[in-house]
C-alpha cells in the first residue's frame, strides 16, 4: 500500500507540473497538486474556473493563451467551468486601470455575451462532459441580505492593498464602492460553482486570491490558482486589449488575422508561438499545417530570419483558427499587396453620391470601415489614404467626382474599395 500511494503521489506531480507549464504562478506551493490526488481519491474530475466579462464582442488570441491552458484541463479529464460574466461586466474589472471603466448597457452586455461560447468554443472541447457554460447573473442577482453577507467576509483595507487600488489612492483618484464590490463578486463565483482550480491572466492575481479567502468564508475548500502570461499586444508593448485597439481577433477574417500577426514586433515572436502555438505541457497539440510545424509551432533556428519567423507563425494562427487553405490564401494575399504592392483580386465596391461634384472622402471611409470621420480626417492627413496611384495630400478631404469615379481607395496596409459614382 505505501507504494502504491508513493507511486499515485508521485503521478499527481508530474501532472501538476504539466499544467503548470508556461503558467507564471501555481499558488499556493502544491496546491494543484494536492487538487489532483484529491479529485483522484475521491474518483471526480476538478472543476476548473475561467471567468470573462463581456465588454467587447469579440475575444482576442490574448484570451486563448488562458483557453489553451484550459483545453489542457479537459485533456486532462477535468471539467472546465466558463463563467461569461454578465453581471461582472455591469460592474467593470478595475484591474490594471487607472480610472474607472466606462458603464456598457445591459442590451450591450447581452449582446457580447451571446457571442462568446461559440468563440470560446474554437479552442476548448465543448463535450458537455468537459464543459459547463454559465453566467453569473444566476447567482449575482442576489438579496441585499446576500449582498451585505458577501461584503463582510472581506475588509476595505485587504481591498486597498491591490495595486492599482492602491496608486489611485495614493494619487487621491477617486475609487467608486461598485469597484471595490468587483473583486468580491468575480471570488462569489469561485464560491457558486464550487471552483476547485481558477486560472486568470497575471493582472487577476489578487482577485483569484481573493476567492480564497471567499471560499473558506463560506465553508469551502479554497480553489488552486494558476496565472497565465498577458500577451502583448501588436504594438509591442501594452497587453493585448480591444480597448486598446491592438488585438488579434479569434475569430478575426484570415486575411486580417495573417497581416495584423505579421505586425507584432519581432521580439515578441518567440512568446506568440510559445504560448499560441508550441505543443502544450499536457501534450494537447493545436491543429496545425505542416509549414507552421516547421515554423511558427518551432524553436526559430539560428540564422533564421525574423521575417520568415513571423509568416510561419501567421500561417500558423490561421492554420489553427480557420484552416490550412485559408493560410495560404491569406499568405499570398499579404504577399500580392504587401509585397508585390497589388491590390486584392476581389475588392468590395462602395458608391458614393458625388453631391455637387464633389465626395467627401472623410465620410466614405467612415462608413465603409467603421471608424469615426475625425478618424478618418487624421489618416488622410497622415498620409495614410491612397486613391488610385497617388497619396492624398495632408486637408485632402475632398476630390471632384470625375477625380474618384472607378479609382481604387487604398486605407492603410489592408483596407481597400473601388469608389463608384451612384450617377
Amino acid at each position: 500500500m505505501p507504494k502504491a500511494s508513493g507511486a499515485a503521489a508521485q503521478e499527481a506531480a508530474t501532472v501538476a507540473r504539466s499544467l503548470a507549464a508556461n503558467a507564471v504562478d501555481s499558488l499556493p506551493s502544491g496546491a494543484l497538486e494536492e487538487k489532483l490526488g484529491q479529485a483522484r481519491d475521491e474518483g471526480r474530475p476538478l472543476r476548473v474556473k475561467l471567468g470573462i466579462d463581456p465588454t467587447a464582442p469579440d475575444i482576442h488570441v490574448g484570451h486563448a493563451v488562458v483557453l489553451r491552458k484550459l483545453r489542457e484541463f479537459q485533456e486532462a479529464g477535468h471539467r472546465v467551468v466558463l463563467i461569461v460574466g454578465d453581471y461582472t461586466a455591469r460592474v467593470g474589472d478595475p484591474s490594471g486601470r487607472s480610472s474607472e471603466r466606462p458603464m456598457l448597457s445591459p442590451e450591450e452586455i447581452e449582446a457580447n455575451a451571446a457571442t462568446f461560447q461559440a468563440q470560446a468554443l474554437k479552442v476548448l472541447d465543448g463535450d458537455p462532459e468537459r464543459l459547463e457554460v454559465r453566467r453569473n447573473g444566476e447567482w449575482l442577482n442576489m438579496p441585499m441580505a446576500e449582498l451585505l453577507g458577501l461584503a463582510r467576509t472581506t475588509t476595505a483595507a485587504q481591498l486597498l492593498e491591490r495595486e492599482d487600488f492602491a496608486q489611485r489612492w495614493s494619487a487621491k483618484r477617486p475609487i467608486s464602492m461598485l469597484e471595490l464590490l468587483y473583486p468580491l463578486l468575480q471570488a462569489y463565483d469561485s464560491v457558486a460553482v464550487h471552483a476547485d482550480v481558477e486560472l486568470g491572466g497575471t493582472d487577476q492575481k489578487f482577485n483569484l486570491l481573493l476567492g480564497r479567502d471567499v471560499q473558506r468564508a463560506y465553508g469551502q475548500p479554497a480553489q488552486a490558482i494558476l496565472t497565465m502570461p498577458l500577451l502583448v499586444g501588436v504594438d509591442g508593448h501594452r497587453k493585448m486589449s480591444k480597448s486598446l485597439a491592438n488585438e488579434i481577433g479569434l475569430t478575426d477574417p484570415p486575411q486580417e488575422m495573417y497581416g495584423k500577426t505579421m505586425s507584432i514586433p519581432d521580439e515578441a515572436i518567440a512568446d506568440y508561438r510559445r504560448l499560441l502555438l508550441d505543443p502544450p505541457g499536457g501534450g494537447a497539440g493545436v491543429p496545425t499545417d505542416g509549414r507552421a510545424a516547421d515554423g511558427a509551432a518551432a524553436q526559430v533556428t539560428e540564422g533564421r530570419s525574423a521575417r520568415d519567423a513571423k509568416r510561419a507563425l501567421a500561417r500558423g494562427l490561421v492554420a489553427w483558427l480557420h484552416s490550412p487553405e485559408e493560410a495560404e490564401a491569406a499568405e499570398c494575399h499579404f504577399d500580392r499587396v504587401h509585397v508585390q504592392r497589388e491590390a486584392p483580386e476581389e475588392v468590395e465596391e462602395a458608391v458614393f453620391s458625388g453631391r455637387d461634384g464633389v465626395v467627401h472622402l472623410q465620410e466614405v471611409i467612415a462608413e465603409e470601415f467603421g471608424v469615426s470621420r475625425s478618424e478618418a480626417r487624421r489618416l488622410i492627413d497622415q498620409g495614410a489614404v491612397t486613391l488610385g496611384d497617388a497619396p492624398l495630400a495632408p486637408g485632402e478631404h475632398d476630390v471632384p467626382s470625375e477625380r474618384a469615379d472607378g479609382k481604387l481607395l487604398r486605407v492603410g496596409r489592408r483596407r481597400f474599395r473601388r469608389l463608384r459614382s451612384a450617377s
